[in-house]
């Protein structure tokens, strides 16, 4: 069923989505060669429990017989798609493309988000797919609107993706956000516009295209989390959490 917040869940969804934009903020100052991925995750964890919130990936399990996950942020490089694990003995380097994925949980609410960091002189082939699927999320969220579809938005992303030439994860998808981390309705990075519920003020959604630079098939590691590229290709990750108004949609993992 699809939540719609009243006034103070959305202030509430607010702050929550706040600590998401610090972390990022400050993450994107701090990331550099020579770290592992489990002192981006140590960092990670550090600024959200400053900032009076809780890591809601750290212990999370939502499909059985796959074990909790063991840290606070999703930390995937170059053909990781999703959901890599952090580790001491994997290290970012120079020209790596590093996505992160996190959701802040404070007072009931979650902020999710996703980030794409380019680490030192990347490809130009990296950096187009980066720009590409930051570009993605803006494209679908200008038909996040009132009385528009879920279809609209997922419409949107898909056709800017393929047009680009790169293709969408079609096995992971957006979806609705509040209370739960994972809310109705679910949100395609693909679909048919017109399709799917109409969009109402209130909704709060983490909208969310999943880009890989080759074949969209995907594979995923003997760890039950790190979801890779079939092909080897590299793949990007960009996310906010929106808020459906009466006019625009409001970013609410972005800082003002």
């Amino acid at each position: 069923m699809v939540t719609i917040k009243s006034k103070r869940e959305i202030e509430l969804m607010r702050e929550a989505c706040k600590v998401v934009a610090i972390m990022y903020d400050e993450l994107e100052k701090k990331i550099k060669p020579g770290m592992s991925t489990w002192d981006v995750d140590i960092l990670a964890e550090r600024i959200i429990r400053r900032e009076g919130a809780i890591p809601a990936e750290k212990g999370f399990t939502e499909v059985k017989g796959v074990p909790p996950y063991p840290a606070s942020i999703c930390i995937s490089i170059n053909d990781e798609v999703i959901h890599g694990v952090p580790s001491k003995h994997k290290i970012i380097r120079e020209g790596d493309i590093v996505s992160i994925d996190t959701v802040a949980l404070k007072n009931g609410f979650n902020g999710d988000a996703a980030r794409t960091f380019m680490i030192g002189n990347v490809s130009k082939d990296a950096k187009r797919l980066v720009e590409v699927t930051k570009q993605a999320f803006f494209e679908g969220i200008k038909f996040a609107k009132k009385g528009n579809r879920i279809g609209d938005v997922s419409h949107a992303i898909g056709e800017y993706v393929r047009s680009q030439g790169y293709s969408v994860v079609r096995e992971f998808q957006g979806h609705g956000i509040g209370r739960q981390m994972h809310e109705d309705p679910g949100i395609p990075n693909y679909g048919k516009a017109g399709r799917g519920i109409r969009l109402e003020p209130g909704m709060t959604l983490a909208i969310e295209p999943m880009v890989i630079q080759g074949k969209p098939n995907i594979l995923e590691l003997d760890d039950g989390w790190t979801i890779i590229t079939e092909d080897g290709s590299l793949a990007a990750h960009y996310e906010n959490t929106i808020l459906i108004t009466e006019k625009e949609p409001e970013i609410l993992t972005i800082l003002k």
